[in-house]
């Protein structure tokens, strides 16, 4: 089957401009692609660039060259507002933080991302409550804004808005990092569930026995270490 997502010889470096324009090398000709039911891990130690390259897929970071195809569209040229609608209508996201707008309720949270992605209120909001359920977030939490909830909880909500639409691409940044172990398995048996679906995922695993349950492949990124491009 065709890949979801291809990105094909791209490279980043950061430019420190405080630091008197010292440029920090990130990746450089980074080639792979990501099929409709896998979850491609990208491994590597600290540093490796694993989650600059999953921002530059979601279009958070630009590339300095090469292109990174999603959805028939370009992110590493498209305007902002392609960018927006890819994010609406083909990318998922769950970062390693949360950011929402304050004062909003965590159940509004996740359905408004439902919407969003053209669900309609009723489905979002079904699944919205399902989600928290699912991820046992306490019922007495659900209309409460996530600012003062531990990690843990936050990372759920961050979680079910990730998780609620049906879209064909997935990006997970160390989504079960902050979590315990049943609600580990709970992601598990959701990424599975994506990946049945034909969802196609890239993601960044820090526990070992999560990533060794939901890989189809592991892409060591170091292998893209930018000195090798020197």
């Amino acid at each position: 089957m065709p890949a979801l997502v291809e990105i094909d010889n791209v490279s980043k470096t950061f430019t420190l401009h405080l630091r008197e324009g010292t440029r920090l090398d990130v990746v450089s000709n980074v080639s792979l692609d990501a099929h409709p039911g896998e979850c491609l891990v990208l491994g590597g130690p600290s540093g490796a660039g694993k989650s600059s390259l999953l921002k530059m897929i979601y279009g958070n970071y630009r590339c300095d060259h090469g292109a990174i195809r999603v959805g028939g569209i370009d992110v590493a040229t498209a305007s902002p507002r392609e960018i927006l609608a890819l994010r609406k209508s083909v990318m998922g996201y769950v970062s390693q933080f949360l950011r929402v707008i304050p004062r909003i309720g965590s159940r509004e949270i996740i359905a408004a991302r439902g919407r969003e992605s053209g669900l309609s209120a009723e489905v979002s909001q079904a699944r919205a409550v399902e989600l928290l359920a699912r991820l046992n977030l306490p019922e007495r939490l659900w209309d409460l804004p996530p600012a003062t909830f531990s990690g843990g909880e936050q990372q759920r909500i961050n979680i079910a808005r990730g998780m609620i639409a049906d879209l064909p691409v997935l990006l997970l940044d160390e989504p079960t990092a902050s979590l315990d172990a049943r609600n580990r398995a709970v992601v598990i048996e959701m990424i599975e569930a994506k990946k049945k679906a034909g969802c196609a995922i890239i993601g960044i695993f820090h526990d070992e026995d999560v990533r060794d349950a939901v890989a189809t492949r592991v892409v060591d990124v170091s292998q893209f270490a930018a000195r090798q491009a020197a």
